[in-house]
């Protein structure tokens, strides 16, 4: 039976941030078990033929970068945005880790532009967004690009291979055990420490074996929504601004909290393939520019008594949207949502925004997502049009579904370790993060909490 010190399931950000800390601080042997392919290997069929090939596991979600190694890569430079530092260190301790992170992206070919507005046109665009109900959220930004991505994440592995850190890829781990992990194929490795950070689409996984364990779990809020697409022309004086702008909204009838999430400035819509059903996201690159910039508009939803659990929610919802889709996304143009009827070929080829996605059925999303969720939508989007005028356009574009499935929640101290000793967690499918910087970091903040053991 092979034995290391540290196993990590998941080389996603916190997985390669956790052992990178380790490297980095200690001569612990670490192995990084991962399901997917090598960042070089991860090719999308669908970005050549525009129809999905139902790859298991995803290359979009699964393989060494993880979801974010696929994804627009913008590092959101804030502790409080894709997750909340603060749950952890005070102010001071979680800024100077946010910044750690992006020294580390930096140092390993991150681009050094910063994206940051100026205070004239912060207070510019929050005055105009006030005016009209939302908030405008300013955040420094870098944009490393779909097509650059793979490389910062390649120049982190090669990294930590050369710091002696071992890789098993295209290996499934099947249970997390006492002493060690148990792969798919049988086998099993034994480890004094173990981190899981398996990712989004790992989550269900991480859920079925915290239940196996004991770990102290909850189901917190879900983000439900669309993806809209709308001309860039429409996007560029904000997104020359903030490349990825947010603002945080609450709607008028059911005083619900809206946001946008991941802008994708002139970049292109994408289909991801879940176990059950499948889903929308958004990249844009560095190097290839479309004509359209498309951003996620999602609903947070909480669950109370009796149904607690809003991954089950939010999963059945998505599993209806398959089925009506025909195992595609349902597209849909804002207009016919509004008159509440369906969208057909013919309807979208006569609006002026044409799709960046194709392998996707024309449908209604009212069918789909509960009448509050829609409603939330269509008023969000109206809020948002009188600060970005067009966004409500009729023509525009919204692909269903898009969820953030970081509603359930293992319970951890302030390093990342759980209820059963020496098992630490980290990044989105944990529920402790949901974007690339915050996943990072609380890669680095279980790796302390082993290192601080080892002391």
């Amino acid at each position: 039976m092979k034995e290391y010190d540290v196993v990590i399931i998941g080389a996603g950000p916190a997985g390669l941030f956790a052992a990178y800390e380790l490297a980095e601080n200690s001569n612990l042997k670490i192995l990084i078990i991962e399901m997917g392919k090598a960042v070089d290997k991860r090719k999308c069929p669908m970005w050549i033929t525009g129809e999905c090939a139902k790859c298991e596991p995803c290359h979009i979600l699964s393989g060494i970068g993880g979801s974010g190694g696929l994804s627009d890569g913008t590092l959101n430079i804030r502790p409080d945005i894709g997750g909340n530092l603060y749950e952890f260190l005070n102010e001071e301790e979680a800024w100077e880790l946010v910044k750690y992170v992006d020294r580390i992206y930096v140092k390993h070919g991150a681009p050094e532009k910063l994206y940051q507005a100026t205070p004239e046109e912060e207070e510019m665009l929050s005055r105009k967004a006030a005016s009209a109900g939302v908030e405008f959220v300013q955040i420094p930004q870098r944009h490393i690009g779909s097509d650059h991505t793979p490389e910062v994440i390649k120049s982190i592995e090669n990294y930590l291979r050369k710091k002696g850190v071992d890789f098993l890829i295209e290996t499934k781990v099947e249970d997390i055990l006492n002493d060690g992990v148990k792969l798919s194929t049988g086998e099993k490795i034994r480890a004094r420490y173990i981190i899981a950070a398996p990712g989004r689409s790992g989550a269900s996984w991480l859920v079925n074996q915290a239940k196996k364990l004991g770990l102290e779990i909850s189901h917190g809020p879900i983000d439900i929504g669309v993806r809209v697409e709308v001309p860039a022309i429409i996007m560029e004086p904000i997104c020359k601004i903030n490349r990825d702008p947010k603002f945080h909204i609450i709607t008028k009838t059911y005083d619900d909290f809206v946001r946008t999430f991941c802008v994708n400035h002139r970049g292109y819509v994408v289909r991801e393939v879940y176990e059950d059903y499948v889903g929308v996201n958004g990249h844009s690159l560095r190097d290839k520019a479309s004509e359209n910039t498309n951003f996620a508009f999602l609903v947070n939803v909480e669950l109370t008594e009796p149904v607690e659990n809003s991954t089950a929610y939010g999963e059945s919802m998505a599993k209806t949207a398959t089925t009506l889709g025909g195992g595609k996304p349902i597209i849909q143009r804002l207009g016919d949502l509004r008159r509440g009827r369906r969208s057909t070929w013919k309807r979208i080829k006569r609006s002026h925004v044409k799709p960046t996605l194709n392998s996707v059925t024309p449908g209604d999303i009212a069918m789909v997502m509960p009448h509050r969720i829609v409603t939330d939508i269509i008023e969000g989007l109206e809020m948002l049009d009188m600060v970005i005028p067009g966004v409500a356009s009729d023509s525009t574009l919204l692909y269903a579904p898009e969820m953030k499935f970081y509603a359930m929640r293992v319970k951890v101290g302030k390093t990342m370790e759980t209820n059963v000793e020496n098992l630490f967690i980290a990044g989105d499918g944990a529920g402790v993060s949901r974007g690339i910087i915050i996943a990072s970091a609380t890669g680095i903040l279980a790796a302390r909490g082993i290192l601080g053991k080892e002391k």
